[in-house]
């Protein structure tokens, strides 16, 4: 008796396996998946009422012979075609691994064909209504566990003599129930893990396809540096803008205020990606107003600051460096709030043009912000730069710093501002040596050629 109990575990435990591991091949390919969402549902569910029907069958020529019963992990086929295909799905597994049952024979045959149809539609009527209770492991194997037994009590109604139907009953009612509902339990364990991953591999897709979107969009903001802009041939510009991420929040602009200046700006917004992007948008318009419409360059900036500060429930911020350039008198005017001071290279040496910095845009509103000026001379560079260049990590995590920034300007007094530009990439690449960046790096750089 024992050992007859002992072989039973181990040959459904076996054919167990092997459904489990078929069923998570299933599960993890797009066999199923490419008609779970076809207007015709029905052919889903026949779909998995056929393969629980085959799971139904394999499970019936594995079974254990029992004084003619068959004893075997039929009834998961059923359970799980239900599961999936709802109650169309049930049924048909049920008839198909009901039906090979019957052509088995044996005292209990009939009674199983009875029993593997009705918990075939059972499970496929208690998924349609309750489906989020059956993905839980603990649901699925009380289900399952009552499945098993109203098997069991098919087989007493239904099995004659009444004598030889308890017999049988008390000796595979342990190892059936326990099998079987352990064995429904793993596969809707396996299934909704399969579909939670094929959910968030969707989501990865659809978000990446639409951060690429987000990422033409926002490069679509800039201006476009040629040759020939901003029209001006004594003044040559150029610009490169690298995100860290498919879209981030670094942003320049060049754009005439009037017919005889020209505007200037460099910001970097706090944070990455979506929410970086939306607030650099919002920024760049608003300091276009402000520049356009406020003829005193730090009132201008002023009123952009009040204007960021209102509404701002993300609480984001920005720094900001903008120089208005006359292009009669030569001279630029600019602000910095909290932002990297730009390098000037005349005659051949690059220096900071500092000055005292104001606090960030959209931090608080009712700030002041100081103006500077510089008079620019022919040949003068003027190099603009987010954060992400000077704090270029190496795998050391040593930065790419203020020094080594100024000595890519060494003998550079004939470069024009694209070639510059290249020179500090290169630098910063070299120095980093193949590590990741994780800052967006953004520089704008203009040279004046005109004698005064």
């Amino acid at each position: 008796m024992i050992g007859d109990i002992g072989a039973m575990f181990s040959k459904m435990i076996g054919t167990l396996a092997v459904i489990l591991v078929v069923s998570a091949f299933i599960g993890g390919s797009d066999i199923l998946s490419k008609f779970a969402n076809s207007k015709n549902k029905w052919k889903y569910s026949a779909i998995a009422g056929l393969l629980g029907g085959v799971f139904g069958i394999y499970g019936n020529i594995s079974g254990f012979d029992l004084n003619g019963a068959v004893i075997s992990v039929r009834d998961i086929g059923p359970m799980l075609a239900g599961f999936t295909g709802g109650p169309l799905g049930g049924l048909i597994a049920g008839i198909i691994a009901g039906g090979h049952r019957l052509t088995m024979g044996g005292i209990t045959a009939q009674a199983c064909v009875v029993a593997t149809c009705c918990i075939g539609l059972i499970c496929g009527f208690v998924s349609t209504k309750r489906r989020k209770f059956v993905e839980k492991p603990y649901f699925a194997l009380l289900l399952s566990m009552l499945m098993e037994a109203f098997h069991l009590g098919v087989v007493l109604i239904m099995v004659k003599p009444f004598d030889t139907a308890l017999d049988i009953v008390k000796q595979i009612a342990l190892p059936f129930i326990a099998v079987n509902a352990l064995g429904f339990m793993m596969m809707i364990t396996i299934i909704t893990y399969t579909e939670k991953q094929r959910f968030i591999a969707a989501e990865k897709s659809r978000l990446q396809s639409e951060l690429e979107v987000a990422s033409v969009i926002q490069h679509s903001l800039l201006p476009r540096l040629t040759k020939d802009y901003p029209g001006c041939h004594d003044i040559d510009v150029g610009a490169s803008m690298e995100a860290a991420k498919e879209v981030g929040g670094d942003f320049y602009d060049v754009f005439y205020v009037d017919s005889t200046h020209l505007a200037f700006v460099i910001g970097d917004v706090s944070g990455k990606g979506v929410p970086a992007a939306l607030f650099m948008a919002s920024s760049k318009i608003t300091l276009q107003n402000c520049i356009r419409d406020i003829p005193k360059l730090s009132e201008a900036i002023e009123t952009a600051n009040n204007a960021l500060c209102e509404g701002n429930d993300a609480e984001m911020f920005l720094t900001l460096w903008v120089g208005v350039f006359d292009l009669t008198s030569r001279e630029l005017a600019f602000v910095s709030a909290g932002h990297n001071p730009p390098v000037l290279l005349r005659n051949g040496k690059a220096e900071f043009l500092k000055c005292k910095n104001g606090f960030v845009l959209g931090g608080m509103s009712g700030m002041k912000y100081r103006e500077n000026a510089v008079q620019l001379e022919k040949g003068d560079t003027v190099y603009l730069y987010t954060d992400g260049v000077t704090e270029a990590e190496d795998k050391k995590h040593e930065l790419f710093g203020d020094d080594r920034l100024l000595a890519c300007f060494e003998g550079k007094s004939e470069f024009g501002p694209d070639e510059i530009i290249d020179t500090v990439k290169g630098s910063v690449e070299t120095f980093i040596n193949g590590n990741s960046r994780f800052d967006d790096m953004t520089m704008l750089c203009f040279k004046w050629k005109r004698d005064a």
